[in-house]
């Protein structure tokens, strides 16, 4: 078990946005598949299809990355580089990892900003896009993905530091 999943495991709101991510996740690929499995009946047996499918079938493809990538970040399967390896000592480790997730929260804030300002533009001059819904509707996963990653790095890096300054029984204990 990774560091950032165990300091997830801790935390219920964290537990239960893991959930729900998980669900959303299997909803959006269940309709994603069975939408294009349709599209292949009806273009391959009668000559037609939806004409909204393909336009929402991105649009789908786009939310299920973006709320995967909101659940590999409580995962710790985020984009990560492992630049020191283990050649750094151990007694650092627990500081890198503040680091990191300090430069991560400021970092997705700052994503979270610039998809709130893209999704001001998307209300003020957006058309309308798939089921007739909305542009901004659809653009709303960017600040909302960004904003939940946010959130869960500010959340590890609180967690990160109640760890550095108030370090448990194990902490104690050398590792191999």
């Amino acid at each position: 078990m990774t560091e950032i999943t165990a300091l997830t495991e801790q935390h219920p709101f964290l537990r239960w946005l893991d959930k729900a991510e998980m669900m959303l996740l299997c909803l959006l690929l269940t309709s994603m598949i069975l939408l294009v499995c349709v599209q292949i009946i009806l273009r391959t047996f009668f000559a037609s299809g939806f004409l909204w499918a393909d336009p929402l079938l991105r649009y789908l493809v786009l939310w299920c990355g973006l709320v995967g990538a909101v659940s590999a970040t409580s995962q710790g399967k985020h984009i990560a580089l492992d630049i020191t390896g283990n050649a750094l000592p151990k007694k650092i480790e627990p500081w890198l990892t503040y680091a990191t997730h300090l430069f991560c929260t400021l970092a997705a804030g700052g994503l979270t900003w610039a998809a709130w300002r893209f999704l001001r533009g998307e209300i003020e001059f957006g058309g309308s896009g798939p089921l007739s819904l909305p542009l901004w509707f659809w653009n709303g996963i960017f600040p909302l993905a960004f904003g939940l990653i946010t959130l869960k790095y500010l959340l590890l890096l609180v967690l990160q530091t109640k760890a550095l300054f108030h370090p448990g029984p194990e902490a104690d204990n050398d590792r191999p």
